[in-house]
């Protein structure tokens, strides 16, 4: 096998690899997609839960709220 022929099957094996590879980023982005679409579908839901509060109610966190003891 001459050098030129090496060096071409050593770039259609890496070529090879990088398909792979890249077919299985493919499938990661579009699982995280579906993922993400859930999510903004149960926060939608969770927000459609929520009385609406038309600014009445401002948002509190519990870390700001001292216990009774205090």
């Amino acid at each position: 096998m001459s050098a030129l022929e090496q060096r071409l099957t050593d770039l259609e094996i890496k070529a090879s690899f990088q398909e792979d590879a890249l077919d299985q980023l493919n499938a990661v982005v579009v699982r995280q997609q579906q993922q993400i679409d859930a999510l903004l579908r149960e926060l939608a839901a969770l927000r459609d839960q929520l009385p609406d509060a038309d600014g009445a109610r401002p948002f509190r966190s519990l870390r700001d709220e001292l216990p009774p003891h205090y």
